[in-house]
């Protein structure tokens, strides 16, 4: 992904949405991406796949396997949706459908794409399934009948279903209580391990996030504040942004912090009304003079970590 950028068209005229994203993974790699609402993650999801509505504004490059995405024609996008790239959203029931039983859905991009028979790919459904933690007797059920996990491990199935080279997980996990989602994210990284996929993972939560993928970019926004190993950008951040979201993970069983919580004062700007300078310096707890009239972008604060603050020495 080089220099992505996305404006959104509507009747405030043009809103831009991601301001010049640049990222790379190869086969194996895991990266979370996190930020609060309206920072751009999703935003950032659809456009690997082209998923955002036809009149928005999508610029720079997104390469898979040698080929840009946002240049290829719609028969060529086809069949690398599913088979190049596949997508994990987050409300699992909203993403299936009510009328067809599991195995069936998920055998419907393997028919599609690797042209087996109906009985052929309802079989190699059944195996992913297994994969999964389903039994094969729930290949006859429909969406309605299985739990908020359940679905949750259907989609994840459905995303494997034709070896893509890259997994996009946009708050797949969310919704689920804390059991269901420790199963299903441990599930995801033995998957991603076993099958040497790329995985983008998408979340509020950085704790998930850390425990998940071996990089942490975090988007404030529109634009990437911080990159770097994701335990490290958890325990010690060197943006301000990045920290405040860290520090709002409680801690368990600490009554201090139960009645004292850590959290960020104020929202993300208005994409159409954008502060001056760095983005955060409004909200941000350690800002300067300069930094409303200054634009940071990513600097290194070591050779595998970046982050765009003017203080990022003083920050660490």
């Amino acid at each position: 992904m080089d220099d992505l950028r996305i404006t959104y068209r509507g009747s405030r005229g043009e809103v831009p949405a991601v301001r010049g994203i640049s990222m790379s993974l190869e086969p194996g790699d895991t990266l979370g991406l996190a930020g609060e609402s309206g920072c751009g993650k999703s935003t950032v999801a659809g456009a690997i796949l082209r998923l955002l509505p036809r009149e928005t504004q999508v610029t720079g490059r997104i390469v898979l396997d040698g080929d840009d995405v946002l240049t290829m024609s719609f028969g060529k996008l086809r069949a690398v949706r599913w088979a190049g790239a596949s997508i994990v959203f987050q409300g699992a029931m909203h993403s299936l459908n009510p009328v067809h039983r599991i195995a069936r859905q998920i055998a419907e991009p393997i028919v599609l794409h690797e042209g087996l028979s109906s009985d052929a790919a309802e079989k190699r459904a059944v195996e992913l399934m297994a994969q999964v933690g389903l039994p094969a007797w729930r290949a006859s059920s429909y969406p309605h009948q299985l739990s908020g996990g359940q679905r949750q491990r259907v989609m994840i199935a459905m995303a494997l279903a034709c070896s893509p080279q890259l997994i996009i997980a946009d708050e797949a996990t969310t919704a689920l209580d804390v059991m269901i989602q420790a199963q299903v994210l441990a599930l995801i990284k033995r998957l991603v391990a076993e099958r040497n996929i790329a995985l983008v993972m998408i979340s509020h939560d950085l704790s998930v996030l850390a425990d998940t993928c071996d990089r942490l970019a975090v988007m404030y926004a529109g634009k990437l504040v911080e990159d770097g190993p994701s335990h490290e950008v958890f325990a010690a951040a060197r943006h301000p942004y990045a920290q405040a979201l860290s520090a709002a993970f409680p801690t368990v069983g600490d009554p201090a912090e139960r009645r004292n919580p850590h959290g960020l004062a104020g929202d993300p700007p208005d994409p159409s009304n954008l502060p001056t300078g760095c983005s955060f310096h409004p909200r941000c707890p350690v800002v300067r003079d300069d930094c409303a009239s200054t634009s940071v972008e990513l600097r290194r604060a070591r050779d595998d970590w970046r982050a765009a603050c003017l203080r990022v020495e003083e920050v660490a």
